[in-house]
């Protein structure tokens, strides 16, 4: 297994959180809600311990002291219900303890508030992982916890 240095890790991660804050920061002064769309709107979407950052072709996706990544653009039914594929990293702290794994990311979207649990085939374990569910709302400066070195 490879294994990060944990201050390669933790810099990874406070730049995350700069970048997220940066984002928050931007937002106007009005109620945050998710623009309309057919996709899960880009941007940050903070939440205690959580946090979603949509871009053009993926969405990171850090809940508690682990994280992943959704493949592409997240598609929205009509309902605001989305399913979508990527992969997690269960054992991310204190280090980094690849691989990656097979992970299914399920929620819905609301008045601007985004429900997400994440499906883990846990390929080390042999088992599967449920994390969450999490609320994240569109505009918001994630409230991420500190991860043990």
């Amino acid at each position: 297994m490879t294994r990060l240095a944990p201050a390669a890790h933790g810099a990874r991660l406070a730049l995350f959180i700069g970048a997220a804050a940066v984002v928050g920061a931007c937002g106007s002064q009005s109620p945050l809600v998710q623009p309309a769309g057919d996709h899960l709107a880009a941007g940050t979407w903070g939440g205690d311990s959580s946090a979603v950052i949509v871009g053009d072709s993926s969405a990171h996706v850090v809940i508690g002291c682990t994280y992943g990544d959704m493949i592409g653009r997240v598609p929205l039914d009509s309902t605001g219900r989305f399913a979508a594929s990527g992969s997690y990293l269960l054992r991310a702290f204190p280090v980094a303890m690849l691989p990656t794994m097979p992970a299914q990311f399920a929620g819905h979207v609301s008045a601007g508030s985004l429900v997400l649990t994440v499906t883990v085939n846990d390929t080390v374990a042999h088992s599967t992982t449920v994390r969450g569910p999490v609320t994240s709302v569109f505009g918001r400066t994630p409230n991420t916890v500190v991860c043990p070195i």
